[in-house]
């Protein structure tokens, strides 16, 4: 009897993100540009703690700040967008794919970084969840990933909440601004992802918010867990 192997899949490799802007109802996905760094840089401010977890900022200076975006935003190996709320009209965070894999149809949401103000809004849920169906529904690919330092309540929070599934700690993964890191990873594959797309399209709907803007049913609520 030969031994097991997993399923058989299609292996025709996936196109690679577009460097496009992707409009939603409460959010539009803009190609990160050193353009962005002003209104960025003002976003930014009052907020260090917002970087605690990412490998980058806080920033002393709109010049720093600017030179970071340049070199993020060319970087060949992610695509980057900066999120401008459409409720504000003002860029207020940025996001990116990264770790493209497109002969094992897997690619990673990560590198998140919203201001304050745009925390916990509708249009913090939908910039995350535009570039993920644009990978699952648009290009095909099987696996969307979440990596967060696993001190990083918030993050992992919001990983459980979208519905990606924990996978496990990768230990002393990385070093963080001199930290050691360890590393929890999530993901969503594809068996999962029509569940999790319309669920967070539910809670999208204007229908699901009261006349104050509160959510009426919470995400796991929508998803039966």
């Amino acid at each position: 009897m030969p031994p097991p192997v997993g399923p058989e899949v299609d292996t025709t490799p996936r196109p690679l993100p577009s460097r496009n802007a992707i409009r939603g109802q409460y959010a539009v996905l803009e190609p990160l540009h050193k353009r962005h760094a002003e209104e960025l840089w003002h976003a930014a401010q009052g907020a260090d703690e917002s970087w605690t977890y990412l490998n980058c900022g806080p920033f002393g200076s709109l010049a720093a700040m600017s030179a970071y975006i340049s070199a993020f935003a060319t970087d060949q190996t992610r695509v980057a967008w900066a999120v401008r709320p459409v409720a504000t009209g003002v860029a207020s965070g940025w996001l990116s794919l990264l770790d493209i894999q497109p002969a094992n149809a897997a690619v990673e949401l990560g590198n998140i970084w919203f201001a304050p103000v745009m925390q916990r809004t509708r249009a913090a849920t939908e910039a995350m969840f535009l570039p993920l169906r644009h990978a699952a529904d648009d290009l095909g690919y099987r696996r969307l990933v979440w990596k967060c330092n696993s001190l990083n309540a918030p993050s992992k929070r919001a990983a459980e909440r979208l519905g990606f599934t924990y996978e496990g700690c990768h230990r002393m993964h990385l070093v963080a601004k001199g930290h050691r890191r360890d590393s929890d990873w999530y993901s969503i594959i594809e068996d999962e992802w029509p569940s999790r797309r319309d669920a967070i399209l539910t809670w999208l709907s204007p229908d699901n918010f009261d006349s104050g803007g509160t959510a009426i049913r919470g995400l796991a609520e929508i998803r039966g867990g």
